[in-house]
């Protein structure tokens, strides 16, 4: 019999994930985060992405001090970048 052409293989879930398409891959990471600024409600979130990357390449130091920012600027109430989820 004739065997046909491989199929995806174990692979295809990894490729399919958020992760792997919207952070691992320069091109679909640049692309979300576009989308993220351009929808109305989401460009927040988008924001926030921006700034744990930020915080997550700050110094030990500065750490406490920009985690306060992030706190006051996306997770308080009633302010214009809060993000509720």
């Amino acid at each position: 019999g004739q065997n046909g052409g491989t199929r995806g293989g174990g692979h295809l879930g990894e490729d399919t994930s958020f992760r792997w398409q919207c952070v691992e891959q320069p091109i679909g990471k640049l692309l979300f985060q576009r989308f993220l600024e351009g929808a109305p409600g989401l460009a927040a979130a988008g924001a926030l992405w921006a700034e744990l990357e930020a915080y997550e390449r700050c110094e030990e130091a500065e750490r406490g001090g920009a985690a306060a920012a992030l706190r006051g600027r996306f997770f308080t109430p009633g302010g214009a970048e809060h993000c509720s989820f």
